[in-house]
C-alpha cells in the first residue's frame, strides 16, 4: 500500500472491505489515465509527428523526418535565397490581438463584477445565470451578430450616416482622424475590416469568462478595508489602486493570462473582421490543413509553434507570480 493509500484509508474500515475497494479504485484510476492519454496525449504526439512530414507537389503528404517545415516557419520557403518572416508575422498578430482583447475584457469586466458583488444575492444569482447562459452561444453565432452590427450597409455606419453623426464628425474635424486609423472611408465611417472590430469581437467572446473568473475573488473582498481607507481620506481611485487591486492581483493576472491563451486560437473573428494581411496563425493552420493549401505537415508545424508560444507565456506568468509572492 502506498503512502497516499495509507492517508486516505479509513482506520475504522475493516481490512476485508478495503481489500475489495482498492482494486476497484485502481481500475478506475487506470481507466481515467488511459482515457486522458488517448484523448489528449496521443493527438498531440500525432500532430508533432506529422510536423516532420513532407508535402509532395500536386499530391498529398508523406511521413518523413525533416526540419524543412520548421525552417520555413522561421525564415520562409525561399530561404536561403530570400528570407521572409510571414509566419512569424502571423504569430505576432496572434499575440497582438490576443493581448489587447484579453486586457480589454478584464478591464471592462473588473468594474462590472465589482458592482455585481455589491448587489443583493438574488440579483447576483440572476446576473450570473444570465452571463453563464451566454456561454452557450457559439463563436459563429456571436461573430454573425457583430458582423451585422458593424456592417457598412445595415449596422452602425448606416446609423451614423442617417442620424447625421458622420457629418458632425466631418464638421468637428474628427473624421480625418478616423480615416487615419482605418475606421472610415471618404464617405462614411466603417468598421470592417479593421483591428478595432477584430479586437472588440474577440473581447466580447471572452468577457463572460472574465466576469465568472473574477467573481469569486471580488466577492471575498472585505468591504471594511475600503471603508477604512476612505475614512482616512483616500479617494476612490486611490482605494482601488492601493487596496482593491493588490488584493486581487493573482486572480486578475491569472484571468488575463487564461483569456490570452484562449484567444490565441480564435479563428472566426479574425477571418471575418481582420484584414487578410493581418491574419493570425490559427487562420493559417486551417488554410494548410483544410483550406486551399492542403499542407498538413506545415499546418501541424504552425500548431506546434503556437502551442509552444502559449506554453512559454504560461511559464513566464508562473515565474512572475512566484517572484511577486516572494516580495
Amino acid at each position: 500500500m502506498t503512502v497516499a493509500e495509507d492517508i486516505s484509508a479509513d482506520p475504522a474500515e475493516p481490512a476485508h472491505r478495503r481489500a475489495r475497494v482498492w482494486p476497484v479504485r485502481r481500475m478506475l484510476l487506470a481507466t481515467l489515465t488511459t482515457g486522458i492519454v488517448i484523448l489528449c496525449v496521443v493527438p498531440f504526439l500525432l500532430v508533432f509527428a506529422i510536423s516532420f512530414g513532407r508535402k509532395i507537389d500536386g499530391a498529398a503528404w508523406v511521413w518523413d523526418f525533416t526540419l524543412e517545415n520548421y525552417q520555413r516557419f522561421f525564415v520562409g520557403i525561399l530561404w536561403p535565397e530570400e528570407v521572409t518572416f510571414l509566419y512569424l508575422q502571423q504569430l505576432g498578430y496572434s499575440f497582438y490581438f490576443a493581448v489587447i482583447a484579453s486586457l480589454l475584457a478584464v478591464a471592462t469586466a473588473l468594474p462590472f463584477t465589482l458592482l455585481l458583488t455589491r448587489l443583493k444575492r438574488s440579483a447576483q444569482a440572476i446576473w450570473l445565470v444570465f452571463i453563464m447562459s451566454s456561454l452557450s452561444l457559439s463563436e459563429v453565432f456571436i461573430v454573425m451578430g457583430w458582423d451585422i452590427l458593424l456592417s457598412n450597409n445595415s449596422g452602425l455606419p448606416k446609423l451614423f450616416k442617417e442620424t447625421g453623426l458622420t457629418q458632425w464628425l466631418k464638421d468637428v474635424g474628427w473624421f480625418q482622424q478616423l480615416r487615419d486609423w482605418g475606421l472610415a472611408n471618404p464617405r462614411n465611417v466603417k468598421f470592417k475590416t479593421s483591428d478595432f472590430a477584430t479586437i472588440l469581437t474577440m473581447s466580447y467572446l471572452v468577457w463572460p469568462y472574465a466576469v465568472i473568473l473574477l467573481y469569486p475573488a471580488l466577492s471575498r473582498l472585505d468591504p471594511s478595508l475600503n471603508e477604512a481607507a476612505r475614512t482616512m481620506g483616500a479617494g476612490r481611485w486611490t482605494v482601488t489602486r492601493t487596496v482593491t487591486l493588490p488584493s486581487i492581483r493573482l486572480p486578475l493576472f491569472g484571468t488575463t493570462l487564461l483569456l490570452f491563451v484562449f484567444l490565441l486560437g480564435t479563428y472566426v473573428s479574425v477571418t471575418v473582421f481582420a484584414a487578410p494581411n493581418k491574419h493570425t496563425t490559427a487562420v493559417a493552420i486551417y488554410a494548410n490543413i483544410r483550406g486551399a493549401n492542403l499542407n498538413a505537415p506545415f499546418g501541424a508545424t504552425q500548431a506546434i509553434m503556437l502551442l509552444l508560444s502559449a506554453s512559454v507565456c504560461l511559464y513566464l506568468g508562473h515565474l512572475f507570480n512566484k517572484r511577486a509572492d516572494a516580495r
